[in-house]
């Protein structure tokens, strides 16, 4: 499938495109190839922002927490939410160009700043009901409760996204596609998705003014709360004049516990993507009537027979503000081990979405494959799961073989040796740990 072209952008430009302050002129196509990938070309900033945020809260004796477990979640959820890109375009910009070419009715120019800013309203618009109807209704909520799963909240939170979410948020924009050119929408769609990363953060308190307008850090901290008070509110994307305007908007005032009402308590990728599909099937199963088993799925994920469609506030676990978030010991050379594994995974994960377009079939299995077992081997070192050292043993053997195939290449060169032995001796490692974990468990039975 067709796929979006390279265009740079400059620093300014990448600066002011995370918050949304690019103007009509420089940021307006005439086709949808020629929009740069702003996501794509963000990284570089968010990792910037990502390291000020650790060292000025290294700095302040109240910083953000930052934990490597739920640091490493965090980004493996991003990643996994972006590897249906080598197989397809987004759902939201294919159907959005297939209705402008069926069935407009309406073309606006695309070099006029009106038709910018009124993608720019619709866009924030479409984003707000989506967000909403994905808190109130229980199948969308299955999707996007991997977003509120971290009990932390830094700028890595804004990363861990769900890898389902974007088949069913593409509805909601197909409105503007009756009018608004399809190259001006692959603009905003990216500006609204960048817009949100900076806003999850503690380090900002208050904007004063713009609070009345803007989704601000304060806002967005209420919406990720587990407190009786933040659930169900603030939903906006750039703007929060929607919440205002339809009644779902409260401020910042008790301390905010995050992460979900009943924590799920694991680092393991599959798991924090999927875990709450079995738990849908299994309630509209266990549920007597075909009218609450529909309700099971269209309702909130609150309800119960008897209750309002959104739950019962009552029903939410009571907050006492001294809980902590799950965060299991682990040593710190596993911690330096996971982070090191991580950092030259996502080295190979860049460069399969950088060149998916030019590497063979065969290639792009093979490191998808890769990625995938990297992301939930690493999750079950993590998560301390008795069969994390058979997996991790299995991986490492992948990457020598994926190396010396030239399917991976590092990013320096001259590594390439270091990095082999580095691995070749983590296998061996896992590999006597497996050994020994399997004669311990062989002692025990017998």
């Amino acid at each position: 499938m067709a796929r979006v072209e390279v265009t740079n952008v400059t620093v300014s430009q990448g600066v002011r495109m995370l918050f949304s302050l690019m103007t009509p002129n420089e940021s307006s196509f005439a086709t949808v190839r020629e929009v740069p990938t702003y996501v794509n070309q963000a990284t570089p900033y968010f990792i910037g922002l990502i390291l000020l945020e650790i060292v000025l809260g290294w700095l302040k004796t109240d910083g953000p927490r930052i934990k490597i477990n739920d640091f490493i979640t965090s980004l493996s959820a991003g990643m996994m939410s972006r590897l249906p890109q080598l197989v397809m375009r987004s759902l939201e910009l294919s159907a959005y160009i297939y209705v402008w070419n069926n069935f407009r009715v309406l073309e606006l120019p695309w070099d006029s700043a009106w038709t910018w800013w009124l993608a720019f309203l619709g866009v924030d618009m479409g984003y707000y009901w989506f967000h909403r109807f994905a808190h109130e209704l229980n199948f969308l909520w299955a999707a996007h409760q991997v977003h509120h799963s971290s009990e932390y909240y830094n700028l890595s939170t804004a990363l861990r996204q769900s890898v389902t979410q974007q088949f069913s948020s593409w509805v909601f924009y197909l409105p503007l596609a009756l009018m608004v050119p399809p190259s001006v929408f692959a603009v905003h769609i990216q500006f609204n998705l960048l817009y949100q990363f900076w806003i999850h953060t503690e380090l900002v308190k208050n904007l004063g003014p713009l609070e009345w307008i803007l989704n601000t850090p304060s806002h967005h901290r209420v919406h990720h709360g587990r407190n009786p008070y933040c659930i169900d509110k603030n939903y906006a994307g750039i703007l929060i004049i929607w919440d205002r305007m339809f009644g779902t908007f409260t401020p910042e005032s008790d301390k905010v516990i995050y992460g979900l009402t009943h924590p799920i308590s694991t680092f393991e990728i599959w798991t924090v993507e999927f875990l709450y599909y079995p738990y849908l099937w299994q309630r509209f199963w266990e549920t007597e009537g075909i009218s609450n088993k529909l309700s099971i799925i269209f309702k909130g994920p609150g309800w119960t027979p008897g209750k309002p469609r959104l739950g019962d506030i009552a029903d939410i676990p009571q907050i006492t503000g001294e809980e902590m978030p799950h965060d299991p010991a682990w040593s710190p050379a596993m911690q330096a081990y996971v982070f090191v594994q991580f950092m030259l995974l996502i080295d190979v994960y860049n460069n399969l979405l950088m060149y998916q377009m030019i590497l063979s079939g065969l290639t792009a299995l093979l490191l998808t494959a890769y990625v995938l077992l990297s992301l939930t081997s690493l999750g079950f070192l993590i998560d301390q799961r008795a069969n994390a050292a058979e997996l991790e043993m299995l991986r490492c053997v992948l990457i020598v073989a994926l190396q010396r195939f030239g399917y991976i290449k590092p990013l320096v060169p001259l590594l390439a040796f270091l990095i082999e032995v580095f691995v070749l001796i983590s296998a061996v490692y896992w590999g006597l740990q497996f050994v020994n974990q399997r004669t311990n468990r062989m002692k025990k039975q017998n």
